[in-house]
């Protein structure tokens, strides 16, 4: 009865189309969840994720859980996570994502989880970084550690949300730094991110990853815009 009260007051609504949920359902409701672009590219041996960084930077495997198209259900879901504060989402898609790779061969051999980092200007501003929760749960599906001391941004940048991809890649002369680079040494590393555009900030994050003796470097993001 208690929780029924809660529920008139403050009602648990789906996060893509705002109707309320039923008692069974979490975050989104069967029919938007049922809507979503998977992609299915851990399973996919023409990866469009691991094509993006052919050439640039080696990466072991890669894949977005969602298909990103502007104006869509996974921008609203994204744009929900990072500026309204539901770190659930972050939460339910990484266990999503947890879920599915840990079927695949590709993925097996992770040691640990890596978020990308927000700079100390804009984590403050916002309260927290929108990958945590997602990389969290992605390491407790891997039965693995996530950690966030390794990598550092040190160079603040506005958000590149309405730049162009041209704009974006041009304006990241990312500089991230590692730290406690013993926590790595020998690692298959899980990078994460929220989404992949051009694939620029990721390259960053690896290259300053792969200074670490014997780094090897995989990536999972929430979502992929081509």
């Amino acid at each position: 009865m208690f929780q029924d009260l809660i529920n008139i007051f403050y009602p648990n609504i789906c996060q893509i189309c705002d109707t309320e949920l039923h008692k069974n359902q979490n975050i989104l409701c069967t029919r938007c969840v049922n809507e979503l672009p998977i992609t299915n590219f851990h399973l996919d041996n023409d990866n469009p994720v691991l094509k993006v960084f052919y050439g640039r930077v080696p990466i072991e495997n890669a894949t977005s859980l969602l298909a990103f198209k502007k104006k869509g259900s996974v921008q609203k879901l994204i744009h929900r996570l990072k500026y309204r504060g539901h770190q659930e989402i972050g939460a339910y898609l990484g266990a999503w994502t947890g879920a599915e790779i840990v079927k695949s061969d590709s993925f097996k051999n992770i040691d640990l989880v890596i978020p990308v980092p927000l700079h100390k200007k804009k984590l403050k501003a916002r309260g927290f970084n929108q990958v945590e929760k997602f990389g969290k749960e992605i390491a407790s599906a891997l039965k693995i550690d996530y950690e966030d001391d390794v990598l550092l941004k040190t160079s603040f940048s506005n958000t590149q949300t309405l730049k162009t991809r041209f704009a974006r890649w041009g304006n990241i002369e990312e500089s991230f730094v590692l730290v406690n680079s013993e926590k790595i040494k020998n690692k298959h590393i899980l990078l994460v991110d929220d989404l992949i555009t051009t694939g620029a900030t990721l390259e960053a994050c690896a290259d300053v990853l792969l200074e670490a003796e014997n780094v090897k470097i995989s990536i999972a993001t929430m979502a992929f815009t081509a």
